[in-house]
């Protein structure tokens, strides 16, 4: 049976235009096979943001979705108690905070220490070591003479008095008689008021054995002499009796 559009000049024109139109249609598509092989490997399923929001709804609380969706008293209450949460976590975690580094002391250099002033004397007589003896400054006859060895069995301790401080460069004679005058010097040889025992006093003129040891007493609170106008601190020696020692007596 014939068709009669095929066979109509114009209806077979048209129809294969129509097979062009089909070719070059398919040939600007490509190839669509019907079931395609998937590609080796994991395969990405991209969820668009309107799957997401189901999911996000069911992990977000409903308190907190109605203060994201409508922003006002409640949202407002929403962020502040958010950051009152954070406040206390914060907290909780780190409850020192962080410490302030102390600053470093700076101490002051010690200031150096000052020696004591040491005083040199010779001790000579009955002790078991004479010679010289290096003392701290304030130190008393006693102090000299157990530097020395101490007193000898034999030695007598009232010829000295062993509660005077010494002097630096003071000769202390323990247990032996005064030293006899110097014949060179002859009656000129003068008494040391810083040095001389009672005895020794007692030989000045005007002077018994009372003024004798109240010289030897001041010299023991006050030390030493340091001028023989002193003398006249001592109860018994007026300007008359100072004017007669004066020639007679040194430091």
């Amino acid at each position: 049976m014939t068709n009669p559009h095929l066979d109509h000049p114009a209806g077979t024109a048209r129809i294969r235009q129509e097979l062009l139109a089909k070719k070059r249609l398919a040939a600007l598509s490509g190839p669509t096979p019907e079931d395609p092989d998937p590609p080796p490997g994991p395969v990405e399923i991209h969820i668009g943001p309107a799957a997401r929001i189901p999911v996000l709804d069911r992990l977000v609380p409903e308190w907190l979705r109605r203060a994201r969706l409508n922003p006002g008293r409640s949202g407002a209450l929403a962020l502040v108690a958010v950051a009152a949460l954070v406040a206390l976590v914060t907290v909780l975690l780190w409850p020192g905070g962080v410490a302030a580094e102390p600053a470093p002391v700076v101490s002051a250099p010690a200031a150096p220490q000052q020696k004591p002033a040491q005083l040199v004397v010779s001790v000579v007589g009955r002790v078991g070591k004479p010679g010289l003896v290096s003392l701290p400054e304030g130190a008393r006859i006693a102090d000299a003479v157990q530097a020395a060895g101490g007193l000898l069995p034999d030695a007598d301790p009232v010829t000295v008095n062993l509660a005077r401080k010494v002097g630096d460069g003071e000769q202390i004679v323990v247990g032996l008689p005064a030293p006899a005058a110097d014949p060179g010097q002859g009656e000129g040889a003068k008494v040391s008021l810083n040095s001389a025992t009672v005895q020794q006093l007692d030989g000045l003129p005007g002077v018994g054995q009372v003024t004798a040891q109240r010289i030897v007493q001041w010299r023991t609170k006050h030390g030493r002499f340091s001028s023989v106008d002193q003398l006249r601190e001592v109860d018994g020696i007026g300007s008359s009796r100072l004017a007669k020692l004066r020639e007679l007596v040194t430091l």
